[in-house]
Protein backbone atom coordinates (compact mmCIF):
# COMPACT_ATOMS: atom_id res chain seq x y z
CA UNK A 1 0.00 0.00 0.00
CA UNK A 2 1.17 3.28 -1.00
CA UNK A 3 1.68 6.04 1.49
CA UNK A 4 -0.79 9.18 1.47
CA UNK A 5 0.83 12.60 1.34
CA UNK A 6 -0.95 15.56 3.48
CA UNK A 7 -0.94 19.00 2.33
CA UNK A 8 -2.49 22.21 4.19
CA UNK A 9 -2.67 25.74 3.70
CA UNK A 10 -3.69 28.12 7.07
CA UNK A 11 -5.09 31.58 6.73
CA UNK A 12 -6.15 33.66 9.35
CA UNK A 13 -9.38 35.76 8.85
CA UNK A 14 -10.92 38.91 10.72
CA UNK A 15 -14.17 37.20 11.60
CA UNK A 16 -15.60 35.13 14.45
CA UNK A 17 -15.42 31.08 14.00
CA UNK A 18 -18.93 30.97 13.55
CA UNK A 19 -19.04 33.47 10.81
CA UNK A 20 -15.66 31.79 8.82
CA UNK A 21 -17.68 28.40 9.07
CA UNK A 22 -20.98 29.60 8.10
CA UNK A 23 -19.63 31.64 5.62
CA UNK A 24 -17.81 29.12 3.91
CA UNK A 25 -20.18 26.36 3.87
CA UNK A 26 -22.41 27.50 1.64
CA UNK A 27 -20.51 29.70 -1.16
CA UNK A 28 -20.84 27.81 -4.75
CA UNK A 29 -17.46 26.44 -5.23
CA UNK A 30 -17.10 27.79 -8.75
CA UNK A 31 -17.20 31.81 -6.76
CA UNK A 32 -14.29 30.28 -3.96
CA UNK A 33 -12.25 28.49 -6.74
CA UNK A 34 -12.54 29.98 -9.96
CA UNK A 35 -9.29 31.21 -11.13
CA UNK A 36 -5.67 28.70 -12.76
CA UNK A 37 -2.83 27.79 -10.50
CA UNK A 38 -0.26 27.15 -12.91
CA UNK A 39 -2.08 23.46 -14.46
CA UNK A 40 -4.41 23.09 -11.39
CA UNK A 41 -7.87 24.65 -12.88
CA UNK A 42 -10.97 26.61 -11.32
CA UNK A 43 -13.63 24.34 -10.56
CA UNK A 44 -16.95 25.01 -13.65
CA UNK A 45 -19.29 23.80 -12.08
CA UNK A 46 -21.52 21.44 -9.79
CA UNK A 47 -24.36 19.09 -10.60
CA UNK A 48 -26.59 16.55 -8.55
CA UNK A 49 -25.86 18.22 -5.25
CA UNK A 50 -28.16 16.28 -3.03
CA UNK A 51 -29.38 19.60 -0.46
CA UNK A 52 -27.91 21.94 1.32
CA UNK A 53 -24.30 21.05 2.41
CA UNK A 54 -24.78 20.27 5.65
CA UNK A 55 -25.26 16.61 7.08
CA UNK A 56 -22.48 13.55 6.19
CA UNK A 57 -23.27 11.54 3.24
CA UNK A 58 -24.44 14.44 1.18
CA UNK A 59 -22.71 14.53 -2.16
CA UNK A 60 -22.32 16.17 -5.01
CA UNK A 61 -19.91 16.33 -8.26
CA UNK A 62 -17.17 18.73 -9.24
CA UNK A 63 -16.45 19.75 -12.52
CA UNK A 64 -13.21 20.94 -13.54
CA UNK A 65 -12.07 23.26 -16.44
CA UNK A 66 -10.23 21.45 -18.85
CA UNK A 67 -12.64 18.44 -18.48
CA UNK A 68 -11.69 16.85 -15.07
CA UNK A 69 -14.24 15.54 -12.63
CA UNK A 70 -14.91 13.79 -9.18
CA UNK A 71 -17.50 12.74 -6.57
CA UNK A 72 -17.53 14.53 -3.49
CA UNK A 73 -19.54 12.83 -0.41
CA UNK A 74 -19.16 15.16 2.70
CA UNK A 75 -17.51 13.08 5.45
CA UNK A 76 -17.59 14.79 8.30
CA UNK A 77 -19.98 18.16 9.87
CA UNK A 78 -18.98 20.05 12.75
CA UNK A 79 -20.37 22.91 13.61
CA UNK A 80 -18.07 25.47 14.08
CA UNK A 81 -14.76 23.68 14.09
CA UNK A 82 -15.10 21.72 11.11
CA UNK A 83 -16.41 19.66 7.60
CA UNK A 84 -14.44 17.27 5.95
CA UNK A 85 -14.76 15.25 2.75
CA UNK A 86 -13.85 12.48 0.21
CA UNK A 87 -13.09 13.26 -3.70
CA UNK A 88 -13.21 10.41 -5.51
CA UNK A 89 -14.37 8.86 -9.30
CA UNK A 90 -11.47 11.17 -10.37
CA UNK A 91 -11.43 11.46 -14.22
CA UNK A 92 -9.13 13.50 -16.34
CA UNK A 93 -5.85 15.42 -16.17
CA UNK A 94 -5.55 13.92 -12.39
CA UNK A 95 -6.90 10.40 -12.46
CA UNK A 96 -3.42 9.11 -13.32
CA UNK A 97 -2.41 10.50 -10.04
CA UNK A 98 -4.80 10.40 -7.69
CA UNK A 99 -6.92 7.38 -6.17
CA UNK A 100 -8.89 9.87 -3.48
CA UNK A 101 -8.47 12.24 -1.87
CA UNK A 102 -9.72 13.40 1.85
CA UNK A 103 -10.30 16.70 2.39
CA UNK A 104 -11.06 19.06 5.72
CA UNK A 105 -11.45 22.71 6.65
CA UNK A 106 -10.55 23.70 10.56
CA UNK A 107 -12.47 26.20 11.77
CA UNK A 108 -9.74 27.41 15.16
CA UNK A 109 -10.19 31.11 16.85
CA UNK A 110 -7.23 32.75 17.22
CA UNK A 111 -6.41 36.38 18.16
CA UNK A 112 -9.67 38.40 16.94
CA UNK A 113 -10.82 36.31 13.73
CA UNK A 114 -10.17 32.74 12.66
CA UNK A 115 -7.61 30.83 11.65
CA UNK A 116 -9.29 28.42 8.64
CA UNK A 117 -7.09 25.66 7.51
CA UNK A 118 -7.98 23.43 4.23
CA UNK A 119 -6.43 20.45 4.38
CA UNK A 120 -5.93 17.34 1.81
CA UNK A 121 -4.59 13.87 2.34
CA UNK A 122 -4.02 12.70 -1.00
CA UNK A 123 -3.48 8.92 -1.94
CA UNK A 124 -1.69 8.32 -4.95
CA UNK A 125 -3.36 6.06 -7.80
CA UNK A 126 -0.03 3.48 -7.55
CA UNK A 127 3.46 3.40 -6.52
CA UNK A 128 4.41 4.15 -9.76
CA UNK A 129 3.03 7.21 -9.56
CA UNK A 130 3.63 8.21 -6.00
CA UNK A 131 6.99 10.20 -6.63
CA UNK A 132 5.14 12.70 -8.69
CA UNK A 133 2.83 13.97 -5.68
CA UNK A 134 5.13 15.89 -3.68
CA UNK A 135 5.38 18.41 -7.24
CA UNK A 136 1.67 18.26 -7.04
CA UNK A 137 1.69 19.06 -3.60
CA UNK A 138 3.54 22.02 -4.12
CA UNK A 139 1.08 22.98 -6.70
CA UNK A 140 -1.48 22.61 -4.18
CA UNK A 141 -0.08 24.78 -2.00
CA UNK A 142 -0.36 27.38 -4.04
CA UNK A 143 -3.76 26.75 -5.46
CA UNK A 144 -4.63 26.82 -1.43
CA UNK A 145 -3.31 30.21 -0.65
CA UNK A 146 -4.85 31.88 -3.38
CA UNK A 147 -8.25 29.90 -2.73
CA UNK A 148 -8.11 31.28 0.70
CA UNK A 149 -7.20 34.63 -0.19
CA UNK A 150 -10.09 34.65 -1.98
CA UNK A 151 -12.11 33.25 1.16
CA UNK A 152 -11.34 35.91 3.07
CA UNK A 153 -12.37 38.47 0.42
CA UNK A 154 -15.91 36.99 0.24
CA UNK A 155 -16.09 36.49 4.31
CA UNK A 156 -14.84 40.27 5.23
CA UNK A 157 -16.53 41.45 1.94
Amino acid sequence: MTQPMVVEQSRAIPVTQDAAFDGTVPIPLPTLFHRWYGPIPPIKTVEGQTGDWDEVGKSRTVFLRGGGSMREVLTSYDVPRSFGYTLSDVKGPLAPLVEHIEGLWAFEPVGTGTKVTWRWTIHPRSALVAPALPVFGKLWLGYARQSLEELSNQLVG
